[in-house]
């Protein structure tokens, strides 16, 4: 897998600060998007174990809440691949961070079930995820008031409350807009 960039103390992308990982490789191809570059799944550098090490180590801080991963499509499933493994070092190694992810594929129809981005991993990778951003970007639906999202069609959600009851839970951060807006 191959990665566009790596933002450190980040406060646009989940909530909190965080370390947000943008992956490569997307094939939604959103009229509108903000990281058009990170489509193609050659671009930018190789997610290497010393790419992993910097990132654990810039979560360590008490301040950092947790890891974002975004792109390019954390969830096609060649990056499915790549990010299961090293997810699993995040949670082992810093149990009390949180993960987001956000996504263009539709948690429940897409993720949960069969399509092209449900893998023989999509579950297990779910079941380290915290909270899930879903749906495409639509620029006909873009709201720069809405909090973590870019278009109104986009969920929050709870993935592990929605995995525990099997249905979508969205996380009371989905209605809330950014203030002063």
């Amino acid at each position: 897998m191959k990665y566009a960039n790596i933002k450190y103390n980040d406060i646009a992308n989940g909530e909190g600060v965080r370390t947000s990982l943008f992956v490569s490789g997307c094939t939604h191809h959103c009229k509108g998007c903000f990281n058009e570059i990170a489509w193609d799944f050659n671009y930018g550098e190789d997610f290497t174990r010393e790419v992993e090490d910097k990132i654990i180590e810039s979560l360590k801080p008490s301040y950092i809440a947790g890891l974002t991963l975004l792109g390019g499509e954390p969830m096609e499933p060649a990056n499915q691949q790549a990010l299961l493994p090293f997810i699993k070092r995040v949670k082992a190694e810093l149990p009390n961070k949180n993960i987001w992810c956000y996504t263009g594929y539709l948690f429940d129809s897409e993720l949960l079930s069969p399509s092209r981005a449900h893998t023989k991993i999509t579950r297990e990778l779910l079941s380290y995820i915290d909270i899930i951003v879903d749906g495409k970007f639509e620029l006909d639906k873009k709201d720069i008031t809405l909090r973590f999202k870019g278009s109104s069609n986009q969920r929050i959600i709870d993935v592990q409350k929605s995995l525990k009851e099997g249905k979508v839970i969205l996380s009371p951060l989905n209605e809330k807009r950014q203030k002063g807006i």
